[in-house]
């Protein structure tokens, strides 16, 4: 297992996974209908913009395959005083959850925002999301629930929030 910074010739692995990981994570939490119409093409797209303005990380596998990512930066809402950064999203091919891959793509998130300037995170987590435990196990604290929409289907978000970076237990 190999963990680097991505680049824009990771898109295409890294739409599959975030794909993958919606289809696996989310069933039964979101309709089959929306998880159906998930896009690879559309979440490339995405990507090829996403990855050269963030701190996007890539796990692959033995064959240099992706197989999880992780991306952070700026706290986006502006509705948490006294956090500055952002852990946006992080996901892995569900055969390569539980094995310490996913602490590891967000330590190396958290060791670029450190180098950036940010001093504390926040993490939006979907309720009913089982991983959700995982943000708690890496020192995580629950600071909000807040209500909101995704492609028109009611969702909960459970906000969990970092002080201080540079006490992240990812280690």
């Amino acid at each position: 297992m190999n963990i680097r910074k991505a680049n824009v010739a990771d898109a295409a692995g890294i739409a599959k996974v975030h794909v993958a990981s919606w289809r696996t994570t989310y069933k039964g939490l979101f309709s089959d209908k929306l998880l159906a119409g998930l896009s690879y093409e559309e979440r490339e797209k995405s990507w090829i913009k996403q990855i050269p303005t963030g701190h996007v990380f890539v796990a692959e596998n033995d064959n240099s395959e992706v197989i999880g990512f992780a991306a952070g930066g700026k706290e986006r809402s502006g509705n948490y005083e006294g956090y500055d950064g952002e852990l946006h999203i992080i996901y892995l091919l569900k055969d390569y959850q539980g094995q310490g891959i996913g602490v590891h793509l967000v330590r190396q998130v958290v060791d670029e925002m450190i180098c950036s300037g940010y001093q504390s995170m926040l993490c939006l987590v979907l309720e009913g999301n089982p991983s959700r435990y995982f943000y708690e196990a890496i020192g995580g604290k629950l600071i909000d629930r807040v209500e909101g929409e995704i492609r028109g289907e009611k969702i909960i978000d459970l906000v969990y929030g970092w002080d201080h970076l540079d006490l992240f237990k990812g280690d």
